[in-house]
Formats: structure tokens, C-alpha cells, sequence
């Protein structure tokens, strides 16, 4: 895969996209563990843990949306991409299993767990279900390809949703081997782990009580919004919609578009969730450098360790995957901001794309790229562009199944 570019150059539009996707490719392609083909955590950065050795679950759920992609546009060979699939999926079913969902974190040649924290060291509900999302995805995708079909399939209904509910209107974040339910984590309120229940109530063999996402998920008082903020209204969420990542992760694969319940719209929900983070940093009320050529507060790494930064959590810090990978929601302006980081901030471009994060006010720009975040650049231009993630993952016939018992209307169930 070629095609570096050089950043400060003028591109069209189309060009500029296709070379951030492009480039943003290499961290999952070229940079993918050469044991497992997984992805790794981090690229660089100052952390306890082996940065060379550490894959993570979740992101190897993206990356592999993200090498559909460029499979789709050209830019890696189908051929190529398919067999990284079956190799990941292959190590992956040689790893311990916690109730069939896999920890946070990997040993990338050994397989080992990794704990994520002192309690997180077993099953990881929510990164399971990323990963779930992309290997869905790869199912329909290769649907040629009857052996890697079936070895998706039983990995998939391998997972007990089902026994991660100590209750049947709880759904837990995690599960401990040795200290089982000692993090306490139920999965609440509104943030990245939607995909979490779709998935969980999905399962053709492990579905979870649909209490739990009636009284879990929603019972929550950071569900429920309903104020507007920069004139713009918010149906969920917490203060000022949060980071942005609420609007991508999920979204990778859920189509927002005509999705909606008894609550939202989940198009309008995003869509007003990054506006309302636009406008704030055009606002910019405490008086950040750099910020409304610049915007997207999201979690990234930062001149003072790693955050969730929001408007309500604001530090200066800047992450191009949170305007970037809004481009479904605001294309006008996530356009904008790419085009200022690529021509305006050439030292924010290296070999896996812009790196994670800036905060102009400090005069720091990270040395890292994160899988959680270079993921969503890469899916949700393509989402943008074309869908193809989205129709891919919504064609799984258990996803509707799944979205219909949770409540949700799409625009497939109302035709």
C-alpha cells in the first residue's frame, strides 16, 4: 500500500480523503501484530504496559472495518485482507475465553490476558461487542468464503451475553476470573456501548432479558437530555453530548440513519451531538489556542496523560478523530477541520496519518496513534462517502432481530 502525500499540499476534497484513509491504513495493515494480525493498542507513548506486544480487542474490531474499507476502495488487496481475517480470528480462537467474550487487552504473539486494570481482567463485554461488530461486518463481506462464514458464526455465538447479567435487569462492563463482579460496572446510561446491547440482545444463543436494557441501559440520569445547547437540542446524554466517541464507536456499523425508539432519533442524535461540540469549541470559552479551525473534543491522549475530553472536561486538547470521524454528521465541517490539520499542521502528519492528538496552547503534539482512534477515521469517512460499513453490518439478519426486540425502528423494519 503506497501513497503517503505530503502534508500542506492542496487536494480536492476527494483526493484529501482518500489519502487520509489511505495513510491512516498503515497503522491496521502494516503496523497489525505479525503474529496475530491484531491490532496493536498504541503505536508509541509513556505506559506500563509492552507497547509493541499489547493488541486490543475492540480496536481489532475497528481495524478490521477499516481494511473492509480499503479493500473497497482500492487500496489493499481483497485477497490479502480476507486471510488477515482468518488469521486474526484463528489466533483469537486459540486465546482464553471468559464466558466467550475476550479481554481488553492481549499478549499479540502468546495470546496471554492482559489486565486493563487491577479488577479488568477477564472478560470485556464492551470491547467484545466492538469486535463482534467488525467481524459481523467481515461475515458479509466475505460471504464467498464459506469456512471463514462459519468460523465467524460460531465465534460469534460462542459469546454469553447472557452471563455477564448478575441480574436480569443488570448488564455488567466486565467480568472477573478471580474477583468475578469486584469492579462493579454495570453498563448504564447513554455513552459508547449501544452496540453493546444491540449485540447483546441479537444473539441467537446467548440473548440477554430485554430488562436489562429497558431498566439498565436507560435507567440513568445521564439517559435522558432533552436541553439544548448553541440553540441546538440534545435528546441524550450527559451535559453538552459528552466526548465524541459516543457518536462514532457505536455508529461504526449501527445506522444511525432512520434508526429511532420511543426516545430519539439516533440520526438527529448524533448529528446534534457533534454541532453542539463544534459550536463550543467556536466558542472556545476558555480561550484555547488553535480552537475553531480546530475542533472535536473526544478521548485521545494529552500533554497531561490520557482523557474523555468534552466540553465539560476541557483541556485544550484536540483530537483529529473526533471532527474527522463526525464526517456522516457534519461534513462541512469535519471537511474543514481535515483540511486545516493536513495543510495548516504539518507536523500533525506521520506515517500512520495525523497523530492522536494536539494542544496548541502547550505547543505539544502527541507522538502516538491509538487503534480506538485511528479506527474511526478510516470507517466513518467511508460511512460518509458511501455507507458500505453500515449496510454491510445491518445486513446481518440477527442485528434486526435484535433492534426490534430492544424497541428501535429502522427505516428496513418500517418498509
Amino acid at each position: 500500500m503506497t501513497g503517503a502525500g505530503m502534508a500542506g499540499e492542496r487536494l480536492s476534497d476527494e483526493a484529501l480523503m482518500d489519502l487520509v484513509q489511505r495513510q491512516t491504513l498503515h497503522y491496521f495493515w502494516e503496523f497489525g501484530h505479525p503474529v496475530s494480525g491484531m491490532a496493536r493498542e498504541r503505536s508509541a507513548g509513556s505506559v506500563s504496559y509492552d507497547v509493541a506486544e499489547t493488541v486490543t480487542t475492540g480496536g481489532t474490531g475497528f481495524g478490521i472495518m477499516a481494511m473492509i474499507a480499503g479493500t473497497e476502495r482500492g487500496f489493499l488487496p481483497r485477497d490479502a485482507v480476507r486471510e488477515r481475517v482468518r488469521k486474526i480470528c484463528d489466533f483469537l480462537c486459540k486465546t482464553t475465553h471468559y464466558h466467550g467474550a475476550f479481554p481488553h487487552w492481549m499478549n499479540g504473539t502468546t495470546g496471554a490476558t492482559i489486565a486493563f486494570s487491577t479488577n479488568d481482567n477477564g472478560g470485556d463485554l464492551v470491547e467484545t461487542s466492538f469486535l463482534m461488530m467488525g467481524l459481523l461486518t467481515a461475515r458479509q463481506y466475505f460471504s464467498e468464503d464459506p469456512a471463514l462464514v462459519a468460523q465467524i458464526t460460531a465465534m460469534w455465538h460462542a459469546v454469553e451475553w447472557d452471563a455477564f447479567c448478575p441480574a436480569p435487569n443488570k448488564l455488567m462492563w466486565h467480568w472477573s476470573p478471580d474477583k468475578a463482579w469486584a469492579e462493579g460496572l454495570p453498563i448504564t446510561g447513554w455513552h459508547e456501548a449501544l452496540i453493546t446491547y444491540v449485540l447483546a440482545a441479537s444473539s441467537p444463543t446467548h440473548a440477554i432479558d430485554v430488562r436489562a436494557y429497558d431498566e439498565g441501559w436507560k435507567n440513568s440520569r445521564t439517559y435522558v437530555n432533552g436541553r439544548s445547547y448553541y440553540g441546538i437540542p440534545l435528546p441524550l446524554g450527559p451535559e453538552l453530548g459528552g466526548p465524541l466517541f459516543f457518536t462514532h464507536y457505536s455508529f461504526m456499523g449501527l445506522d444511525p440513519r432512520g434508526l429511532r425508539d420511543g426516545h430519539t432519533d439516533y440520526w438527529q442524535q448524533n448529528r446534534n451531538h457533534a454541532r453542539i461540540n463544534h459550536a463550543y469549541c467556536a466558542d472556545n470559552p476558555k480561550g484555547f489556542a488553535g480552537y475553531g479551525a480546530a475542533w472535536g473534543l473526544t478521548a485521545c491522549d494529552g500533554d497531561r496523560g490520557y482523557n474523555a475530553f468534552s466540553p465539560t472536561n476541557d483541556l485544550g486538547v484536540v483530537a483529529p478523530t473526533g471532527a474527522i470521524a463526525a464526517m456522516p454528521y457534519t461534513p462541512d465541517e469535519s471537511l474543514a477541520a481535515m483540511r486545516h490539520y493536513y495543510e495548516d499542521m504539518p507536523g500533525l502528519w506521520g506515517a500512520f496519518g495525523f497523530y492522536d492528538a494536539f494542544n496548541e496552547t502547550a505547543g505539544w503534539i502527541a507522538d502516538s496513534n491509538l487503534a480506538i482512534d485511528e479506527g474511526p477515521i478510516v470507517v466513518m469517512i467511508e460511512n460518509h462517502r458511501s455507507g458500505l460499513l453500515w449496510r454491510l453490518f445491518m445486513a446481518n439478519p440477527e442485528v434486526a432481530v435484535g433492534l426490534a426486540r430492544l424497541g428501535f425502528k429502522t427505516a428496513e423494519l418500517v418498509a
